[in-house]
Protein backbone atom coordinates (compact mmCIF):
# COMPACT_ATOMS: atom_id res chain seq x y z
CA UNK A 1 0.00 0.00 0.00
CA UNK A 2 1.18 3.53 -0.74
CA UNK A 3 1.75 5.97 2.11
CA UNK A 4 -1.10 8.43 2.77
CA UNK A 5 -0.58 12.14 2.28
CA UNK A 6 0.62 13.87 5.47
CA UNK A 7 0.77 17.55 6.46
CA UNK A 8 3.76 18.65 8.56
CA UNK A 9 3.15 21.93 10.41
CA UNK A 10 6.16 23.82 11.75
CA UNK A 11 6.44 26.91 13.95
CA UNK A 12 9.66 28.90 13.83
CA UNK A 13 11.22 32.01 15.32
CA UNK A 14 14.94 32.85 15.00
CA UNK A 15 15.98 29.20 14.94
CA UNK A 16 18.20 29.10 11.86
CA UNK A 17 20.82 27.28 13.93
CA UNK A 18 18.38 24.38 14.35
CA UNK A 19 16.70 24.58 10.92
CA UNK A 20 20.06 23.78 9.35
CA UNK A 21 19.65 20.33 10.91
CA UNK A 22 15.87 19.98 11.11
CA UNK A 23 15.01 20.63 7.45
CA UNK A 24 17.60 18.14 6.06
CA UNK A 25 16.37 15.60 8.62
CA UNK A 26 12.85 15.99 7.22
CA UNK A 27 14.06 15.45 3.67
CA UNK A 28 15.88 12.30 4.78
CA UNK A 29 12.73 10.60 6.10
CA UNK A 30 11.85 7.27 4.52
CA UNK A 31 8.21 8.44 4.47
CA UNK A 32 8.10 10.80 1.47
CA UNK A 33 4.44 11.67 0.87
CA UNK A 34 4.14 14.91 2.85
CA UNK A 35 3.60 18.64 2.50
CA UNK A 36 5.29 21.25 4.70
CA UNK A 37 3.46 24.21 6.24
CA UNK A 38 5.60 26.77 8.06
CA UNK A 39 4.49 29.74 10.14
CA UNK A 40 7.36 32.02 11.10
CA UNK A 41 6.98 34.72 13.76
CA UNK A 42 9.20 37.44 12.33
CA UNK A 43 12.62 35.77 12.30
CA UNK A 44 15.59 38.03 11.55
CA UNK A 45 18.40 35.45 11.66
CA UNK A 46 18.15 34.08 8.12
CA UNK A 47 15.47 31.49 8.92
CA UNK A 48 13.11 32.65 6.11
CA UNK A 49 15.76 31.93 3.45
CA UNK A 50 16.32 28.42 4.79
CA UNK A 51 12.59 27.78 4.90
CA UNK A 52 12.06 28.98 1.32
CA UNK A 53 14.84 26.65 0.14
CA UNK A 54 12.80 23.77 1.59
CA UNK A 55 9.93 24.77 -0.76
CA UNK A 56 7.02 24.47 1.71
CA UNK A 57 3.49 24.20 0.40
CA UNK A 58 2.62 27.20 2.57
CA UNK A 59 4.94 29.72 4.22
CA UNK A 60 3.22 32.32 6.40
CA UNK A 61 5.11 35.16 8.08
CA UNK A 62 3.65 37.04 11.03
CA UNK A 63 5.09 39.54 13.49
CA UNK A 64 6.19 38.48 16.99
CA UNK A 65 3.30 40.53 18.38
CA UNK A 66 0.81 38.50 16.34
CA UNK A 67 2.04 35.18 17.70
CA UNK A 68 -0.44 33.15 19.69
CA UNK A 69 0.34 29.41 19.81
CA UNK A 70 -3.26 28.26 19.55
CA UNK A 71 -4.06 30.63 16.70
CA UNK A 72 -0.96 29.58 14.78
CA UNK A 73 -1.72 25.87 15.18
CA UNK A 74 -5.35 26.37 14.19
CA UNK A 75 -4.17 28.29 11.12
CA UNK A 76 -1.77 25.53 10.15
CA UNK A 77 -4.46 22.90 10.52
CA UNK A 78 -6.87 24.87 8.36
CA UNK A 79 -4.23 24.92 5.59
CA UNK A 80 -3.46 21.21 5.90
CA UNK A 81 -4.60 19.05 3.00
CA UNK A 82 -4.32 15.82 4.98
CA UNK A 83 -6.30 14.28 7.82
CA UNK A 84 -2.94 13.30 9.34
CA UNK A 85 -1.32 16.46 10.72
CA UNK A 86 2.17 16.25 12.20
CA UNK A 87 3.63 19.05 14.32
CA UNK A 88 7.35 19.67 14.59
CA UNK A 89 8.99 22.67 16.24
CA UNK A 90 11.76 24.24 14.19
CA UNK A 91 14.26 23.52 16.98
CA UNK A 92 13.26 19.85 17.29
CA UNK A 93 15.49 17.74 15.05
CA UNK A 94 14.27 14.29 13.94
CA UNK A 95 16.72 11.54 14.77
CA UNK A 96 17.19 9.01 12.00
CA UNK A 97 15.05 8.39 8.94
CA UNK A 98 12.12 6.82 10.83
CA UNK A 99 10.82 9.79 12.82
CA UNK A 100 7.70 10.45 10.72
CA UNK A 101 6.34 7.00 9.91
CA UNK A 102 5.56 5.88 13.51
CA UNK A 103 3.61 9.08 14.21
CA UNK A 104 1.48 8.58 11.10
CA UNK A 105 0.93 4.92 11.96
CA UNK A 106 -0.29 5.89 15.43
CA UNK A 107 -2.87 8.31 13.97
CA UNK A 108 -4.19 5.49 11.78
CA UNK A 109 -5.07 3.37 14.80
CA UNK A 110 -8.73 3.19 15.85
CA UNK A 111 -9.91 5.97 18.16
CA UNK A 112 -6.52 7.77 18.33
CA UNK A 113 -7.01 11.55 18.12
CA UNK A 114 -3.48 12.65 19.01
CA UNK A 115 -0.02 11.21 19.50
CA UNK A 116 3.40 12.44 20.57
CA UNK A 117 6.91 11.14 20.08
CA UNK A 118 9.92 10.73 22.30
CA UNK A 119 12.23 13.70 22.90
CA UNK A 120 15.87 13.51 23.91
CA UNK A 121 17.83 16.53 25.19
CA UNK A 122 20.63 18.21 23.29
CA UNK A 123 24.20 17.58 24.49
CA UNK A 124 24.42 20.99 26.20
CA UNK A 125 21.20 20.49 28.20
CA UNK A 126 21.58 21.37 31.88
CA UNK A 127 20.96 18.55 34.35
CA UNK A 128 17.75 19.99 35.80
CA UNK A 129 16.10 19.97 32.39
CA UNK A 130 17.70 16.71 31.21
CA UNK A 131 16.13 15.13 34.31
CA UNK A 132 12.72 16.28 33.07
CA UNK A 133 13.27 14.61 29.71
CA UNK A 134 14.09 11.35 31.44
CA UNK A 135 10.96 11.60 33.59
CA UNK A 136 8.74 12.48 30.61
CA UNK A 137 10.24 10.39 27.81
CA UNK A 138 12.75 7.93 29.26
CA UNK A 139 12.49 4.12 29.07
CA UNK A 140 10.78 4.01 32.48
CA UNK A 141 9.02 7.33 32.05
CA UNK A 142 7.19 8.61 35.07
CA UNK A 143 4.72 10.51 32.87
CA UNK A 144 2.96 7.24 32.02
CA UNK A 145 1.56 7.28 35.58
CA UNK A 146 0.52 10.92 35.57
CA UNK A 147 -3.10 11.95 35.15
CA UNK A 148 -2.23 13.45 31.78
CA UNK A 149 0.83 14.33 29.74
CA UNK A 150 1.32 15.58 26.19
CA UNK A 151 3.93 17.56 24.26
CA UNK A 152 3.21 19.32 20.98
CA UNK A 153 6.91 19.66 20.04
CA UNK A 154 6.94 16.44 18.01
CA UNK A 155 3.41 15.16 17.69
CA UNK A 156 0.41 14.36 15.53
CA UNK A 157 -3.30 15.23 15.42
CA UNK A 158 -6.22 13.82 13.49
CA UNK A 159 -7.77 16.74 11.62
CA UNK A 160 -11.32 15.40 11.67
CA UNK A 161 -11.30 15.44 15.48
CA UNK A 162 -9.72 18.91 15.61
CA UNK A 163 -12.43 20.18 13.25
CA UNK A 164 -15.01 19.56 15.98
CA UNK A 165 -13.26 21.94 18.38
CA UNK A 166 -9.89 23.55 17.72
CA UNK A 167 -7.32 24.91 20.15
CA UNK A 168 -8.57 27.53 22.58
CA UNK A 169 -7.16 30.85 21.39
CA UNK A 170 -7.71 32.51 24.76
CA UNK A 171 -4.84 30.43 26.17
CA UNK A 172 -1.22 31.54 25.79
CA UNK A 173 0.28 28.41 27.40
CA UNK A 174 -0.62 24.73 27.86
CA UNK A 175 -3.01 24.86 24.91
CA UNK A 176 -1.84 21.40 23.81
CA UNK A 177 -2.47 20.01 27.30
CA UNK A 178 -5.98 21.48 27.38
CA UNK A 179 -6.81 20.26 23.86
CA UNK A 180 -5.66 16.68 24.43
CA UNK A 181 -7.48 16.54 27.76
CA UNK A 182 -10.58 17.48 25.78
CA UNK A 183 -9.82 14.68 23.28
CA UNK A 184 -9.67 12.16 26.10
CA UNK A 185 -12.89 13.50 27.60
CA UNK A 186 -14.56 12.80 24.26
CA UNK A 187 -13.50 9.17 24.50
CA UNK A 188 -10.45 9.35 22.22
CA UNK A 189 -6.99 7.97 22.88
CA UNK A 190 -3.78 9.99 23.12
CA UNK A 191 -0.86 7.74 22.18
CA UNK A 192 2.82 7.89 23.09
CA UNK A 193 5.11 6.84 20.20
CA UNK A 194 8.61 6.14 21.56
CA UNK A 195 9.85 4.90 18.17
CA UNK A 196 9.64 8.47 16.84
CA UNK A 197 12.57 10.42 18.31
CA UNK A 198 13.43 14.12 18.07
CA UNK A 199 16.25 16.05 19.77
CA UNK A 200 14.98 19.13 21.59
CA UNK A 201 15.73 21.03 24.80
CA UNK A 202 16.09 24.50 26.34
CA UNK A 203 18.24 25.87 29.14
CA UNK A 204 16.15 28.39 31.08
CA UNK A 205 17.36 30.71 33.82
CA UNK A 206 15.49 30.38 37.14
CA UNK A 207 13.50 33.54 36.27
CA UNK A 208 12.63 32.21 32.81
CA UNK A 209 11.63 28.86 34.30
CA UNK A 210 9.33 30.65 36.75
CA UNK A 211 7.64 32.66 33.98
CA UNK A 212 7.08 29.54 31.89
CA UNK A 213 5.72 27.61 34.86
CA UNK A 214 3.44 30.56 35.69
CA UNK A 215 2.10 30.63 32.11
CA UNK A 216 1.46 26.89 31.94
CA UNK A 217 -0.27 26.85 35.33
CA UNK A 218 -2.33 29.93 34.50
CA UNK A 219 -3.73 28.13 31.45
CA UNK A 220 -4.47 25.06 33.55
CA UNK A 221 -6.26 27.26 36.08
CA UNK A 222 -8.36 28.84 33.34
CA UNK A 223 -9.62 25.41 32.28
CA UNK A 224 -9.61 23.66 35.70
CA UNK A 225 -12.83 21.78 36.49
CA UNK A 226 -11.93 20.26 39.88
CA UNK A 227 -11.43 21.86 43.28
CA UNK A 228 -8.93 24.75 43.29
CA UNK A 229 -7.86 23.53 46.72
CA UNK A 230 -5.78 20.84 45.02
CA UNK A 231 -3.25 23.63 44.39
CA UNK A 232 -1.91 24.98 47.69
CA UNK A 233 1.41 26.12 49.14
CA UNK A 234 2.17 22.91 51.05
CA UNK A 235 1.38 20.47 48.24
CA UNK A 236 2.26 22.55 45.19
CA UNK A 237 5.32 24.42 46.48
CA UNK A 238 6.93 22.74 49.48
CA UNK A 239 6.21 19.07 48.86
CA UNK A 240 6.42 19.51 45.10
CA UNK A 241 9.84 21.12 45.39
CA UNK A 242 11.12 18.31 47.61
CA UNK A 243 9.80 15.70 45.18
CA UNK A 244 11.42 17.45 42.22
CA UNK A 245 14.70 17.78 44.07
CA UNK A 246 14.70 14.08 44.96
CA UNK A 247 14.33 13.16 41.31
CA UNK A 248 17.04 15.65 40.31
CA UNK A 249 19.43 14.30 42.95
CA UNK A 250 18.93 10.77 41.66
CA UNK A 251 19.48 11.88 38.09
CA UNK A 252 22.58 13.93 38.94
CA UNK A 253 24.05 11.01 40.89
CA UNK A 254 23.46 8.55 38.02
CA UNK A 255 24.88 10.92 35.43
CA UNK A 256 27.73 12.14 37.65
CA UNK A 257 26.51 15.73 37.59
CA UNK A 258 26.03 16.39 41.30
CA UNK A 259 27.76 19.77 40.96
CA UNK A 260 24.61 20.95 39.13
CA UNK A 261 22.25 20.06 41.99
CA UNK A 262 22.27 23.53 43.65
CA UNK A 263 21.30 25.07 40.31
CA UNK A 264 18.51 22.51 39.97
CA UNK A 265 17.22 23.42 43.44
CA UNK A 266 17.01 27.11 42.51
CA UNK A 267 15.22 26.38 39.25
CA UNK A 268 12.72 24.03 40.90
CA UNK A 269 11.89 26.51 43.66
CA UNK A 270 11.12 29.21 41.13
CA UNK A 271 9.08 26.78 39.03
CA UNK A 272 7.00 25.78 42.04
CA UNK A 273 6.34 29.37 43.07
CA UNK A 274 5.36 30.17 39.49
CA UNK A 275 3.05 27.17 39.31
CA UNK A 276 1.02 28.14 42.36
CA UNK A 277 0.81 31.82 41.40
CA UNK A 278 -0.10 30.97 37.82
CA UNK A 279 -2.87 28.56 38.78
CA UNK A 280 -4.40 31.05 41.20
CA UNK A 281 -4.35 33.76 38.54
CA UNK A 282 -5.93 31.46 35.97
CA UNK A 283 -8.62 30.35 38.42
CA UNK A 284 -9.53 33.99 39.10
CA UNK A 285 -9.82 34.65 35.38
CA UNK A 286 -12.06 31.62 34.94
CA UNK A 287 -14.45 32.61 37.73
CA UNK A 288 -17.50 34.61 36.59
CA UNK A 289 -17.63 38.25 37.72
CA UNK A 290 -19.53 38.96 40.93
Amino acid sequence: MSDPRVSIIMRSFNEAWALQETLPALRAQDFKNWELIVIDSGSTDGSPALIREARPAHFLQITPQQYNPSRVMNQGLRLAQSQYCIFLNADATPQGTNWLRPLVAALQQPNVAACFGRQIPRPDCQAVFASDYERCFGPRRESAKWQHFFSMVSSGLLKEVWARRGFREDLQYAEDDEYTRWCRAQGHTVAYVPESVAMHSHNYTPAQARRRSFGDARAIGQAWQSSPGEFNWLKTVALGWLSDLRHDAQYCARSRRLAELPHAARVRWQQRLGKLAGFRQGWKEQAPPL
